[in-house]
């Protein structure tokens, strides 16, 4: 339903704005549609008039036709839209492809669609923002317009419910209502922490500290900028630049650290080690920073700036199952504390690994013994795994019913290697790997907090 109702916004929007039509898929809650206009903006006062479109066109039943059409057809009755022939030339590879007729709006897309536009019910048109043509920031700007549909009013009357209970609690109206923290233009993304919500931020990290202290980790302090040659070797600077804040130091590049591994690699590292000193756990509160694009900064969710409870433990890889029990129990304790319940999911190996097929077999086994002893329900998502390690993924449940991801436990043999680290066996081997697992638990200090200042609702 929800990719039906994106079309009938899209042919309101075309008969409302007259501008490109770019992507309309459904998403979670609803569906959005892009929109390019060569002037004028969207503003949320046109709504009511899209939505008298949308039921007009509902009234209508018009068809949804499939059509199989050649691409040289499509070049021509597409020649207005440099967007849609843009995803011609890209993403269609084949001489003729689906397209969808429904009034007078003609759409690339697979389908499938309902028989005819009377089968939605209703629809609403509830947000609307601008974002750049497949989030490239140097590309045009394109208007969203978000929506969702149902098939019966009386789902439309609860989500209303459910929006206004969440507007209520946004933690960015909370925030400012009670002095907590606040944003400001000249430096995106960074929170400015009051000092009422300076002190939430730093009883969380107290709690923390005080969990790390009765668990056996080792808080360590760790630079913030680091050369380039450290991004290479972690492998970052190969994957993840473009959400790497660098810059010149001396003629050498230099980058804000995204994450703590690879300082804390170059701590393993520092001096040889032997197996008597592991596990080790390496804790660090440090400050992290991602380039998102500002147009998708929202409050405390999606930040620039960051800190993150992030530890990392090196061990050899028979102690996996006992870490992993024992950051299992650490979780527990926490979200008890805060009172959320969490879901549990066992991510395996994916197709396109890294390393030998044995490691992997010898540690998922591992991370299924410590879930099953744990005790809670767990779910298994074969082949969701990264390409360095498996993980465990955790979602927690708010007071509201949405479902949150924050914590991570992640194991990774790859970084072991790129950083070559080793570690002295007690029959004298030294050539030993040891296996990194990252976990954090309260994921970002700075979402955790949105997080619970909505579900207290203040």
């Amino acid at each position: 339903g929800g990719h039906s109702s994106a079309h009938i916004m899209g042919e309101a929007m075309e008969r409302v704005y007259g501008g490109c039509l770019c992507y309309g898929p459904p998403i979670e809650n609803g569906f959005y549609y892009d929109m390019y206009l060569d002037e004028g903006g969207v503003s949320s006062n046109d709504f009511s008039s899209l939505e008298g479109l949308c039921k007009k066109i509902i009234k209508e039943k018009q068809a949804f036709e499939r059509l199989e059409v050649k691409k040289e057809t499509l070049w021509k009755m597409f020649k207005y839209n440099k967007f849609k022939c843009r995803i011609l030339n890209e993403k269609v590879n084949t001489p003729t492809t689906t397209v969808y007729r429904c009034g007078p709006l003609i759409d690339l897309c697979r389908g499938p669609h309902v028989r005819h536009t009377g089968k939605i019910k209703t629809l609403k048109i509830h947000k609307n923002s601008s974002t750049y043509w497949e989030g490239k920031a140097d590309m045009e700007t394109l208007q969203r317009i978000y929506g969702i549909s149902f098939p019966d009013p009386k789902m439309l009357k609860e989500w209303e419910k459910f929006q206004e209970e969440a507007k209520n609690r946004d933690h960015r109206k909370i925030g400012r209502d009670q002095e907590l923290y606040f944003f400001h233009e000249l430096s995106p993304g960074s929170c400015f922490f009051l000092p009422k919500g300076a002190y939430i931020y730093n009883t969380l990290i107290e709690f923390i500290r005080s969990e790390y202290r009765k668990r056996g980790f080792q808080e360590v302090v760790t630079p913030n900028i680091y050369n380039s040659r450290l991004w290479m070797t972690s492998g970052h600077w190969q994957h993840y630049s473009e959400n790497m804040f660098s810059f010149e130091v001396e003629k050498e590049l230099f980058a804000l650290k995204p994450m703590n591994c690879p300082g804390h690699c170059l701590m393993f590292d520092h001096r040889p080690r032997s197996w008597r000193e592991l596990p080790l756990r390496m804790a660090d509160f440090g400050v992290l920073h991602r380039n998102e694009l500002s147009g998708a900064l929202t409050g405390l969710t999606r930040v620039r700036r960051f800190q993150q409870d992030d530890a990392h433990i090196f061990c050899a890889i028979e102690q996996i199952e006992d870490e992993i029990k024992g950051c299992l129990d650490f979780l527990r304790t926490v979200y008890s504390v805060f009172g959320f319940s969490f879901k549990l999911n066992l991510s395996t190996r994916p197709e396109k690994f890294l390393g030998d097929i044995e490691v992997w077999n010898q540690a998922e086994k591992q991370l299924e013994n410590s879930l099953n002893e744990f005790g809670e329900k767990w779910v298994l998502n074969p082949g969701d795994g990264a390409f360095y390690g498996p993980k465990i993924d955790i979602q927690i449940k708010d007071a509201i019913g949405r479902y949150h991801q924050c914590a991570t436990i992640q194991l990774d043999f790859q970084l072991p290697i790129r950083f070559n680290l080793t570690f002295v066996s007690h029959d004298g081997d030294d050539k030993k790997r040891p296996v990194i697992v990252h976990r954090a638990i309260l994921g970002s200090v700075e979402r955790m907090i949105a997080i619970l200042t909505e579900n207290y609702g203040g």
